[in-house]
């Protein structure tokens, strides 16, 4: 074996030709071990483990734009073809969740589409708020697809002046 160089004395490194050197001298595999790749006989098996590993569909990923005012911070979203009713906005102090679902009104076979790019199914965007905000008073709109979102920034030079009251024994 060759002697280790002194940057690897140093750090504890191990050379990648040194770990091929150890491999081949210590250990030996074969495919008779606990490892050793399955057989299936019937292909029906082999289907079965791979509708297992089928994933629900997830939702898409609703673009948006962010920006702030001097007291708010504004989010928009294209949500055209979505009601009101089906969206769902959470907000906490430093974050907004924005679920919805956008149902496909179909008039033709799939067959017969020359391009389809639009979206439809359910959609999720999480967004994290650059300053904290006062939910109590947000506000969201929609108006011809878009949906807007205000949320007040905080005022954190807001400060106000307490009284101290003396306690009395009663």
């Amino acid at each position: 074996m060759k002697k280790s160089s002194f940057l690897e004395r140093l750090t504890g490194a191990v050379s990648l030709n040194k770990y091929d050197e150890v491999l081949d001298e210590d250990h030996e595999f074969s495919d008779e071990g606990p490892y050793k790749e399955q057989e299936y006989d019937d292909e029906s098996e082999w289907h079965g483990v791979d509708n297992e590993l089928e994933e629900e569909p997830q939702d898409g990923e609703l673009p948006v734009d962010m920006y702030h005012t001097g007291e708010a911070i504004v989010i928009r979203a294209l949500v055209a073809g979505v009601s009101p009713e089906d969206l769902d906005i959470a907000i906490t102090r430093d974050m907004v969740t924005i679920k919805g679902v956008r149902e496909e009104f179909q008039e033709t076979d799939s067959d017969n589409y020359y391009h389809r790019e639009l979206f439809w199914g359910g959609f999720t965007r999480t967004l994290l708020l650059p300053e904290e905000v006062v939910i109590d008073e947000a506000e969201a709109h929609e108006k011809h697809g878009m949906l807007e979102i205000r949320l007040p920034k905080v005022d954190k030079d807001r400060s106000t002046r307490l009284k101290v009251r003396a306690h009395t024994p009663k």
